[in-house]
């Protein structure tokens, strides 16, 4: 009897996490992270003309798009929940200066004043940097093959102020020149975007993850590379530093990118400030796991969820990523 007794006891202290986990009823119950179409931000690579819509060979269903085939991808996004966009722009003409970044009608500017003519609800981030528009594609101006960095600034903040005028929502400078966030925080100050946030690409790693995107974007660097403005991707302590000195300077959101190579680091962000944090999964990151898809290696919509819950896991409220358009057509269909 006293045997039994101790059996009976010790079978009823198993504890069983799986009740948990029975049914899919359950599990979304429990579930502590959660992924809406709200919280990502889509990236659009708006190029001149009319009627374009060209697929980037090394980036499946992301497209280069003409100002009227982005406005209408942003209804169709917003019809799916996806409240949000972040604009780069492929300019007619390149020029050392990169005049096309801040130019008047430049195609980000056009793009920008035509998305909230038609889809006024979206939110509209836009990209800050000269390396899209420089003839030698480096993030700023250049002395022989030295980046100026303080020249560059007055450049990005009169690129800044160019699209709130347009009607951005957010700017998001990713050019990584020291002080950048307080030269665009002043002049946007200066005239009259008080309110107007900014995301800044507070740490981001001279990553080999960037391949897909300079293909879409057209700013592969003309010689060298940019390990001189971006991050070494051995550092963590430098990325608190980098992030302390933005929210210094008047940064309102923080951004990590790559994403998931560096998930401790938006983690770090996390715990460290009380701002929101934003993590940019690349396009290495989602080019790699579109070759595997079609090589019959890993199931995508699997793991394009995995990979979004991991980045949200580790802190991140926003998620700029190209797979938001296909997570989002995937919850319509539920």
């Amino acid at each position: 009897m006293p045997q039994d007794f101790e059996r009976s006891t010790a079978m009823e202290m198993i504890v069983r996490p799986r009740r948990l986990r029975r049914t899919a009823a359950m599990r979304d119950m429990v579930r502590e992270t959660h992924l809406h179409p709200s919280t990502l931000v889509y990236p659009l690579f708006i190029v001149p003309g009319t009627g374009i819509r060209t697929e980037v060979v090394s980036m499946p269903e992301v497209f280069q798009l003409s100002v009227d085939e982005a406005v209408r991808e942003c209804a169709t996004l917003a019809r799916l929940g996806v409240r949000a966009v972040i604009l780069f722009g492929i300019p007619e003409t390149k020029d050392s200066v990169g005049s096309g970044a801040y130019a008047d009608n430049g195609i980000v500017q056009r793009a920008v004043r035509a998305i909230k003519a038609e889809v006024p609800g979206m939110l509209i981030v836009t990209d800050v940097c000269l390396c899209e528009y420089t003839d030698h594609g480096h993030c700023g101006l250049l002395e022989g093959d030295r980046i100026l960095n303080d020249p560059t600034l007055d450049l990005l903040a009169q690129t800044a102020v160019s699209h709130a005028e347009a009607g951005a929502d957010i700017i998001a400078p990713s050019d990584m020149m020291d002080g950048r966030v307080g030269a665009i925080r002043h002049a946007l100050d200066k005239n009259g975007f008080q309110e107007l946030a900014l995301m800044s690409y507070a740490v981001k790693y001279a990553s080999g993850f960037y391949g897909p995107f300079r293909d879409a974007a057209h700013s592969a660097p003309s010689f060298g590379d940019r390990r001189s403005h971006q991050m070494d991707p051995a550092n963590i302590r430098e990325a608190l530093k980098e992030a302390r000195l933005d929210l210094d300077e008047g940064a309102d959101i923080l951004m990590v990118k790559p994403a998931l190579p560096y998930l401790d680091v938006i983690n770090a962000l996390y715990r460290g400030t009380d701002v929101p944090i934003a993590a940019y999964q690349v396009s290495g990151e989602y080019a790699m796991l579109h070759a595997a898809a079609r090589n019959g290696w890993l199931d995508l919509d699997l793991v394009m969820e995995e990979s979004l819950l991991a980045i949200r896991r580790a802190g991140a409220s926003i998620i700029i990523s190209y797979f938001a358009k296909r997570f989002a057509q995937g919850r319509s269909l539920e």
